[in-house]
């Protein structure tokens, strides 16, 4: 399974962005997609995430400001995110899980939250 992100960048402080990520290899074995995001010193953490065929977490951080979604005729995970906060700075990743327990990274996405 290769990932390819896209999406980020800068932005103030209640603006918004968007990401996109594009599935590609095994696609058929991929059974979750999501997103987290990790910042210096820190663990990389879940943002948000849609199972197949079972729901969408997200981190109770961004509840009601950031939106998950899924094209399947695209092979694309998007993610929305609203009312962004200087503490949303971070390297955002793109994650696919697979049945079997595989992950797989698509490359980091720096959203820098500043006025």
């Amino acid at each position: 399974v290769q990932l390819q992100a896209s999406g980020g960048g800068l932005v103030q402080p209640g603006g918004s962005l968007t990401f996109s990520c594009v599935a590609s290899g095994s696609i058929f074995s991929i059974n979750a997609m999501g997103w987290y995001c990790q910042v210096p010193g820190k663990q990389r953490e879940l943002v948000a995430v849609i199972t197949f065929g079972v729901g969408k977490t997200y981190a109770d951080l961004v509840k009601g400001r950031f939106t998950i979604s899924r094209d399947n005729a695209k092979n694309t995970v998007y993610l929305q995110m609203n009312s962004l906060k200087p503490e949303d700075t971070a390297v955002y990743y793109c994650n696919a899980r697979t049945t079997g327990d595989g992950a797989y990274w698509g490359q980091g996405t720096l959203v820098t939250v500043s006025s």
